[in-house]
C-alpha cells in the first residue's frame, strides 16, 4: 500500500507499507498543510483507479478504514474536516453524474431509432445538468472559503466556469485558506484566464 500525492501530472509515493498478515497499520507523516492524498492498494494484479481511495490530509489523526474487497467503495475516513466537507460535496455532485449518464443513455438510444429530437432535447437536458452542477460547486466553495477543499473543488471540478464565478470563489477564500496550496493555485488559474482572455 502507497501513501501518494498528485504532482505535476504524476503520482509521487510519499510513504509505503507492507500488508503481511495483519492489516491494521499507522503511519506518521509531517504535513504542513490540507492536501488531497492518495491511498493505493497495489493488489499485484491491476492498476485500476478502484485501487486509490483520495483523501485531504491535514494535521491530527485521520483513520481510514475499508476492506480488501470493496477497497474504495466501502471506505471509511475520519479525523479531517476537508475530507467531511468533501465527502458532502461529492454526494450531491455523483446526483449530477447520474443524471448525466441518464442523458447519454437516452441519446444513444436516440441514435439507434434515428429520433434526431430527441438527441436534441438530450443534449439540451446535458447542457442544463452541467450548469447546475457548476452552480453548486460554485456555492458550495463559497460557502466553504474557511476550508482548502473550497478552492480544490475549484480546481478539479470547474476550472473552465466562466471567470466571474472563480473571481467570486476567489473573494470568498479566507486569508489562510488564500494562501494555501490549491489557493494558491486557484489565484494563479484566474491570473493565467485573465491574461488569456484579455
Amino acid at each position: 500500500m502507497y501513501i501518494q500525492k498528485f504532482k505535476d501530472s504524476t503520482f509521487i509515493p510519499l510513504d509505503t507499507i507492507a500488508i503481511n498478515g495483519d492489516s491494521h497499520f499507522t503511519t506518521e507523516m509531517d504535513i504542513a498543510e490540507p492536501e488531497m492524498f492518495y491511498l493505493f492498494l497495489d493488489r499485484g494484479v491491476t492498476n485500476s483507479m478502484d485501487n486509490n481511495v483520495p483523501f485531504f490530509a491535514e494535521k491530527g489523526k485521520i483513520n481510514i478504514e475499508s476492506s480488501l474487497e470493496l477497497f474504495t467503495s466501502d471506505c471509511k475516513i475520519t479525523g479531517s474536516k476537508n475530507q467531511e466537507l468533501y465527502e458532502e460535496y461529492k454526494k450531491v455532485a455523483s446526483r449530477y453524474v447520474d443524471q448525466n449518464l441518464e442523458q447519454i443513455k437516452k441519446k444513444f438510444d436516440a441514435y439507434k431509432t434515428g429520433k434526431n429530437e430527441n438527441i436534441a432535447a438530450a443534449e439540451e437536458m446535458q447542457k442544463n445538468i452541467q450548469k447546475r452542477k457548476y452552480l453548486y460547486t460554485t456555492q458550495f466553495a463559497v460557502n466553504h472559503g474557511d476550508y482548502e477543499v473550497a478552492p480544490y473543488v475549484a480546481l478539479a471540478e470547474i476550472y473552465d466556469i466562466n471567470l466571474k464565478y472563480l473571481d467570486t470563489i476567489q473573494k470568498s477564500m479566507s486569508p489562510k485558506v488564500a494562501k494555501s496550496i490549491y489557493g494558491k493555485q486557484l489565484n494563479t488559474l484566474i491570473a493565467e484566464r485573465r491574461k488569456s482572455e484579455k
